[in-house]
């Protein structure tokens, strides 16, 4: 695989990375609005996992692109 080739390679993998950190906005931002307009109890649990579940994937997505950057494949 030439040096190019590589590049493109990492790009597309660190704008993945770049994505999931959007969506995991996007779900925590889902699920505030979400638990402002909810009326009963299961809409709070489920707004409640979607938070949750967006903070363990934004979380983890940081630490890859962390790592990345470390590595020096960032960019």
């Amino acid at each position: 695989m030439s040096r190019q080739e590589k590049l493109k390679v990492m790009k597309a993998c660190n704008e993945m990375i770049n994505r999931v950190l959007e969506l995991s906005g996007k779900m925590i931002d889902l699920a505030d609005k979400g638990d402002a307009a909810r009326d009963d109890n299961g809409c709070g649990a489920l707004y409640g996992m979607l938070r949750d579940s967006a903070y363990k994937l934004q979380k983890f997505a940081k630490s890859e692109k962390d790592a990345h950057i470390k590595k020096g494949k960032w960019g």
